[in-house]
């Protein structure tokens, strides 16, 4: 049986609500936290909304005209996890503008080197889940996980899952009669996003991340080329 023990996964919640408010988007982060948390996967929860976090694509935007700023304390939650899922309605058929802040505030970092001089966030995996009562669960989850594996997240297959009610006006999530904890498209996929973000994130530790040759950012500024040809110097 493999082991996941050693593991932990960060699941922020990007809803537009802030605490003690109901969030439908948490009810669906709680399916998938649960089975991490059966399997020995250390999770921790953050809601965005709560926190302080100002706006930009600094690592400290208090060094940039801010008066304060949270997000380098949860930036360290990010960084200790090795699994990241975001999590998010949708509004106007995009992400809320809750989770582009989080993104942009994520790039910010992703300048930072590792201890191989690979980008910081190389050996971490990303998923995304998303609710909402409109379309766009596809587009929002397109947008999430291409963020992420550009700033150096590995996605596994089918990193992605989501519920979106009947067009129009209608039921969220948890809203009784939705439908929606019952789902069992939202549950398969749901399970199945999991299960991957785990293996996943099982086989990198186990084999200490990405491989460092190729990648390494450190390298590259060092001279090193990697056999790529530079017709310049033919």
């Amino acid at each position: 049986m493999t082991r996941f023990d050693d593991l932990s996964a960060l699941f922020i919640n990007c809803t537009l609500k802030r605490s003690p408010e109901p969030s439908n988007t948490q009810g669906l982060i709680d399916v998938s936290a649960g089975i991490m948390a059966r399997n020995g996967v250390r999770v921790s929860h953050l809601r965005a909304v709560d926190h302080d976090i100002a706006t930009g694509v600094w690592p400290d935007m208090t060094e940039h005209g801010w008066a304060t700023d949270e997000w380098p304390a949860l930036q360290e939650q990010v960084m200790a996890a090795d699994i990241l899922v975001l999590a998010g309605p949708i509004w106007l058929g995009d992400n809320s503008s809750v989770t582009k802040r989080v993104i942009e505030r994520l790039y910010g970092n992703s300048s930072i080197l590792n201890e191989h001089g690979q980008y910081a966030y190389y050996g971490r995996v990303g998923g995304c889940l998303i609710t909402g009562n409109e379309d766009g669960v596809k587009h929002c989850a397109m947008n999430i996980l291409y963020s992420l594996q550009h700033l150096g997240y590995t996605i596994p297959p089918q990193a992605d899952a989501g519920w979106i009610g009947e067009a129009g006006p209608g039921p969220s999530y948890l809203d009784p009669g939705s439908g929606g904890p019952e789902n069992d498209f939202t549950n398969r996929n749901t399970t199945f996003m999991t299960w991957n973000l785990m293996h996943l994130a099982r086989a990198l530790k186990d084999n200490d991340g990405i491989p460092a040759h190729g990648n390494q950012r450190s390298e590259w500024d060092a001279g090193c080329r990697f056999d790529f040809e530079n017709p310049e110097y033919r």
